[in-house]
């Protein structure tokens, strides 16, 4: 019986839950902004305290591990590496995107393509397409999205779109085949079956080189001068 803490901190949402057996049996959420250096932390003390066990009695850590915001999943993954050092736990990566379509597969059990969306500021977003199975039909990668994005498969499946760079996208496309879904959001809440399957597996991560599944390099911008 796996108790696993979930961590998702890769979108504006800040979430982490203890999951039971692919359960979550409690969960700390927070959709205010990133503000998830100030919250994570309180959030898995709040947990472990409710429940009323250390940090070393968990049996393993899991992690969103992107694609997402950068700073984001560094945090996240801070955290849960730090973790499973100090406690001498096995680290578990879920990627942000098939826990995002899992979440809606295992409710709609459709035959469809799911595609969820996240924003990657202007018109561009990661994503990445899966099956009703929750099995990867195209890869995670970054896509400027148009009036002719995923024609080709919208001709002849239905295609979910759901997260929170599918608004976007909802206005530019008009095929019948295109349904959208409001208020889909990351969660460590879609992470509990699927870090449990990887728990039973043994897939885990090696804590001390793994790193985050950034998809894009981080860029940073110099302030234009005032003068």
């Amino acid at each position: 019986m796996a108790l696993i803490l979930n961590i998702d901190t890769s979108t504006t949402v800040c979430s982490a839950n203890l999951a039971k057996e692919g359960t979550v049996i409690s969960l700390r959420e927070n959709n205010d902004g990133l503000n998830h250096s100030l919250l994570l932390g309180l959030y898995v003390k709040e947990l472990l305290e409710e429940q009323q066990i250390e940090a070393k009695q968990l049996d393993a850590v899991s992690v969103s591990m992107g694609p997402g915001s950068y700073t984001g999943l560094r945090i996240g993954v801070s955290l849960a590496k730090g973790l499973c050092f100090g406690s001498s736990l096995p680290l578990i990566a879920v990627n942000t995107l098939q826990a995002l379509a899992a979440s809606v597969s295992e409710k709609l059990r459709e035959e469809a393509l799911y595609c969820p969306m996240i924003d990657a500021r202007r018109m561009e977003v990661y994503t990445a397409l899966f099956d009703r199975e929750n099995q990867t039909r195209q890869e995670a990668g970054a896509q400027i999205l148009g009036p002719d994005s995923f024609s080709d498969l919208l001709r002849t499946h239905i295609v979910y779109f759901f997260g929170n760079g599918s608004d976007k996208f909802r206005d530019v496309i008009t095929s019948p085949n295109a349904r959208f879904l409001p208020d889909v959001q990351t969660s460590s809440a879609n992470m509990a079956r699927l870090s449990e399957e990887r728990y039973r597996e043994q897939k885990f991560e090696d804590v001390a080189y793994f790193e985050p599944f950034y998809l894009k390099e981080f860029i940073t911008t110099t302030p234009k001068s005032s003068k």
